[in-house]
């Protein structure tokens, strides 16, 4: 087993006028950095704390990813629940994090599994708090799912898919171009049988890379369906109706699974669809500002999403 380790670098800063307090904290999960932030209301009460778990990409902290613009939506959900009286902390992925490159040989889904683990590991006997609970967007999702233990109060699933990637990804590419579609097909069931894909088709090299194979590999084994079941703890699947990348499909899929389970009835479960949220949670009210609000900190995070996470927590 690897060695594990943790540095704290604590910067509490108080943001004048607003009674929050600001915290930085250098987490290390082996040789991996995932420093994160920590955001709380400055209070003599315990209050509760979600843990966001990031998407897929190379997504940092506040929802960026190198060098695009600034879409900042996760550091803009940690201001408004902050201000609701909920504590988030965010921290950066391990492959936003250039210090981690040369260690990031072999990448699985359980990596980012563990660093979830190691965030809870130190937050779970910090008396500030009187509850921990995690958050999951997109597949962020999943691994939150595989996170989940008994030191968590509860789990909300954030614009997460229903498929396996290996579904999700032939679907998308199917309705771009079907040849291409079908060959995605086949290069999945080739890496489901061999572990390597011997020819890698050009025009998908981008994501059948050698360096990826062994990550999807991992990815594709999980199921959402599968997993969620095993969450035994309340459940919110939040879906926002004009996101371009998952549906409403899949949120209702992930509360079917739960429902048809009749072996985990001890928690809730609850769906909340939310009319103008998109897939990086901002409010639009014209399609044409969908991708627009990816690389722009100028579009407002969805209210209601604020409104349904607080109420729920």
């Amino acid at each position: 087993m690897k060695n594990v380790y943790f540095i704290f670098i604590l910067l509490p800063l108080l943001l004048q006028g607003q009674n929050i307090v600001i915290e930085e904290i250098d987490l290390k999960n082996g040789q991996i950095s995932i420093p994160g932030t920590l955001s709380y209301p400055k209070t003599k009460q315990k209050v509760p704390l979600l843990i966001f778990v990031h998407g897929s990409g190379n997504v940092d902290r506040n929802g960026n990813q190198g060098g695009l613009a600034k879409a900042n939506y996760i550091a803009q959900l940690s201001d408004s629940l902050t201000k609701n009286g909920i504590t988030l902390y965010r921290y950066d992925k391990r492959t936003s994090n250039t210090n981690n490159f040369k260690f990031l040989k072999n990448i699985s889904i359980t990596d980012f599994v563990d660093d979830v683990s190691k965030v809870i590991a130190h937050f779970k006997n910090d008396n500030r708090f009187k509850s921990i609970h995690l958050i999951g967007h997109s597949q962020g999702s999943l691994v939150a799912m595989l996170a989940a233990d008994d030191n968590i109060k509860s789990y909300i699933s954030l614009a997460g898919p229903s498929n396996t990637i290996d579904s999700v990804i032939s679907k998308q590419l199917t309705e771009q171009n079907e040849g291409l579609g079908k060959i995605a097909k086949e290069h999945f069931a080739e890496l489901a049988k061999t572990d390597t894909i011997l020819s890698v088709n050009p025009m998908l090299l981008s994501i059948f890379a050698p360096q990826n194979q062994k990550f999807f590999k991992s990815w594709m084994s999980l199921s959402p369906t599968s997993e969620i079941k095993k969450i035994n703890k309340p459940i919110l699947i939040i879906q926002g109706e004009k996101d371009l990348q998952i549906n409403t499909a899949d949120a209702n899929n992930l509360l079917n699974a739960i429902t048809e389970n009749s072996s985990v009835l001890e928690h809730d479960a609850e769906l909340i669809l939310i009319d103008n949220m998109n897939h990086v949670l901002k409010e639009i009210e014209k399609q044409e500002e969908n991708l627009k609000s990816y690389t722009s900190p100028n579009f407002p995070l969805s209210s209601e999403l604020v409104n349904a996470i607080t109420t729920f927590i």
